[in-house]
């Protein structure tokens, strides 16, 4: 799936981290959980951040985790190396789904289980609609601040539907080929150097 890079809003560290924005890690990140990974920042304050990982699927269907959860055509992502015993999910819900919390433009994250489940069951939540997680992403006040500083992330600005539309094996390349300049060097960096 390509990307049509024309609606992508990128914009490297120039602008600050806050809720609603991405981090796209550098290549060298190192780390099974955040290499080459995206991050849709949830929840941003000085107290800290919460993030989930938008690009880095599980091998089972979120229905076999819970007995009871309507058949649905979703897959799980790995939200981050925190709470990896609960799931979590953002979606385009809204209102819909009571207890949802505003991230950005038309993108909530959680409210109430059990009426997702309803609305599920009833056909009425597509696939691009909401996205799972086991874990989340989790920064404790200033200690995403000095990883950007470090150059580990750069802050980007990605239109929701694209966040929730474009394939997540392809996520993190486009977003690089929406950069240009210098970081159109990153997509071809190898992702693990020392087999070079």
């Amino acid at each position: 799936m390509k990307l049509n890079t024309n609606i992508f809003k990128i914009e490297t560290n120039h602008i600050p981290p806050k809720q609603g924005h991405v981090l796209i890690a550098e290549p060298f990140l190192s780390g099974s959980y955040f290499n080459r990974s995206i991050i849709i920042l949830a929840s941003y304050s000085e107290n800290g951040a919460v993030g989930f990982i938008l690009n880095k699927k599980v091998d089972y269907p979120v229905e076999d985790l819970f007995v009871d959860f309507p058949d649905f055509d979703s897959e799980i992502h790995i939200g981050g190396p925190v709470g990896t015993d609960s799931i979590y999910f953002i979606h385009t819900l809204g209102d819909v789904i009571p207890g949802s919390i505003l991230i950005k433009e038309n993108l909530y994250w959680g409210g109430d289980f059990d009426t997702l489940k309803m609305q599920i069951k009833l056909g009425l939540v597509h696939q691009n609609q909401i996205r799972f997680f086991l874990g989340y992403s989790g920064w404790d006040a200033g200690q995403l601040e000095e990883e950007i500083n470090e150059n580990s992330w750069l802050v980007a600005d990605i239109p929701q539907a694209d966040l929730m539309n474009i394939a997540e094996d392809v996520m993190w390349i486009e977003s690089v080929r929406a950069m240009g300049g210098k970081y159109s060097m990153w997509e071809n960096f190898p992702e693990n150097p020392s087999l070079n």
